[in-house]
């Protein structure tokens, strides 16, 4: 895939390039009243969003025409991208004649309204309801002059698709990704919504969603987990019914921020998948913002990837939808992700060190307990404690494995936790190596052991993984041993001291 900047005939033809693209269009939203990624990445989003839909149904207005059929385009003029967007437009020429004022009056009391509207219409269309979600967040554009607006729309322009390559690259959706990332540092306070990237990639990898499942995070985010389903998914050569469920069918979630829900739903877009499936709105309250791209949403999944937030409160409003109560977030979503697989259904779930460990609070134990007993959880996988540190966040973290309809009878761990995780040091695929050459047969290892269920019980279903292999962290070290060594430093003290006073008497 190349993607061609018509502006000037410079062709992106690498990723790089089309970062360095994206990247100069931040750099004007920045010194135009966008400084901070929450505020310059929805700005480009619904941008880049109108301009990729303007292409694609253009595309799709040939093909139609190429077959002799009728294609109706999902926006109207002049609110296409090509009518008031793109350089030697018609209207954008008018509008920029009749003088200062009256670009931003037609995209902050027209265009954005009209937008808007579109879910509302008569016989709206899953893409025009998926438009009108992506749209909601904007309520006026935040740059501060037409002509850097222009600047932005002109290079937004240049990035233009072509058809998904023969070897399955994702460069536009890559380089959104790559934006995303800046969402979740710390300093933009985004990091309840960012999962390192290679953590995502491994759990798809273990939990392999298949043609014909249906996928569900019930903590989307920005949609990481979904969309590196379906590129996966897309890897596996579907065939053209297969691709037009994967498009329309197979991706569910729900998600509760007003700022991240839009942006979610544009990845995805930007991913190929059509119709994003996501319901807006709390998960564990059901409390409901917007569920129309929901419609007919199964009530149980085939496979669930999610990493719910971590340390929240949840209220008696969530609680009392629970067989459990607590107000720890990560325990109701546990409880919902339990009740929301089919028999025989696989998940893999980040949880805090401290859901494993927990055995002082009832409804921890009573949460572990029915996951073990309605599910075969295989395996645990122990991350560094660094692995969130992009994100703001230093908490331990593990990654749970289990299919329900089956009680866990042993669990195998895997322990990566000695690897030392930094800022510019982060997680890569490649740490991951052992862990995926171990897994066929969940063998024993200087990383590895398995735990039976019997040990587990004894603890009060303590599940924090502690590695037997790995040296201790104490003192090892006999009372008596530990009284002569406090004896000796004293002594050296003394000695130091006393050299010192001999040095200020001369």
């Amino acid at each position: 895939m190349t993607v061609t900047n018509n502006g000037n005939g410079k062709t992106l033809a690498t990723q790089s390039a089309l970062n360095s693209a994206i990247d100069a269009i931040c750099d004007i939203l920045r010194r135009s009243n966008a400084a901070s990624a929450l505020q310059y990445i929805p700005e480009l989003t619904w941008l880049l969003f109108l301009r990729i839909l303007d292409e694609r149904e253009a595309e799709e207005a040939d093909n139609a025409a190429a077959v002799g059929q009728s294609f109706t385009p999902s926006l109207v003029a002049p609110y296409r991208w090509h009518d008031w967007a793109a350089p030697g437009a018609a209207f954008r020429e008018q509008l920029w004649n009749q003088g200062s004022g009256a670009l931003f009056a037609f995209v902050n009391n027209d265009l954005l309204p009209y937008l808007h509207g579109l879910r509302n219409q008569p016989g709206a269309t899953p893409r025009q309801r998926v438009i009108s979600e992506i749209m909601s967040g904007i309520e006026r554009t935040r740059v501060d002059t037409e002509r850097n607006f222009l600047d932005v729309v002109d290079r937004v322009d240049a990035i233009r698709e072509s058809n998904i390559s023969t070897q399955h690259v994702f460069p536009l959706s890559q380089a959104y990704e790559g934006l995303l990332l800046k969402m979740g540092e710390k300093n933009n306070d985004g990091g309840q919504f960012f999962t390192p990237r290679e953590v995502i990639r491994a759990m798809v990898q273990v939990v392999d969603p298949q043609f014909g499942e249906h996928v569900y995070d019930p903590a989307c985010g920005t949609g990481g987990f979904l969309a590196e389903a379906f590129k996966q998914m897309y890897g596996h050569n579907p065939n053209p019914f297969e691709l037009e469920s994967l498009k329309r069918n197979t991706f569910f979630g729900r998600e509760k921020e007003n700022l991240i829900f839009p942006i979610a739903l544009a990845n995805l877009v930007l991913h190929g998948v059509d119709e994003p499936r996501l319901w807006h709105g709390n998960t564990l309250t059901g409390n409901e913002t917007y569920g129309g791209l929901y419609a007919g949403a199964p009530a149980q999944y085939e496979v669930i990837l999610t990493n719910p937030p971590f340390g929240g409160k949840e209220g008696k409003e969530a609680q009392v939808r629970f067989a459990y109560k607590t107000s720890a977030t990560q325990v109701l979503f546990l409880q919902h992700v339990i009740d929301s697989l089919v028999k025989g259904g696989r998940c893999g779930i980040v949880l805090d060190e401290g859901v494993l460990f927990r055995t002082n609070e009832q409804a921890f134990v009573q949460t572990k307990r029915k996951l073990l007993d309605d599910c075969d959880v295989w395996c645990i996988l122990s991350l560094p404690a660094g692995t969130f540190i992009n994100a703001g966040g230093g908490v331990k973290t593990n990654i749970l494995f289990f299919n329900k309809g089956k009680r866990t009878e042993r669990i195998w761990y895997y322990d990566l936790s000695a690897r030392k995780v930094a800022k510019r040091k982060p997680l890569t695929l490649a740490d991951f190596d052992e862990f995926f050459e171990l897994l066929p047969t969940r063998a024993d290892s200087e990383r590895s052991w398995t735990v039976e269920r019997a040990a587990i019980e004894a603890s009060g279903y303590d599940l924090k993984a502690v590695n037997p292999a790995a040296p201790p962290d104490g003192d090892m070290r006999t009372p008596a041993e530990l009284l002569d060594a406090i004896e000796a430093y004293g002594q050296e003290a003394a000695d130091a001291l006393a050299a010192l006073r001999r040095l200020t008497e001369q």
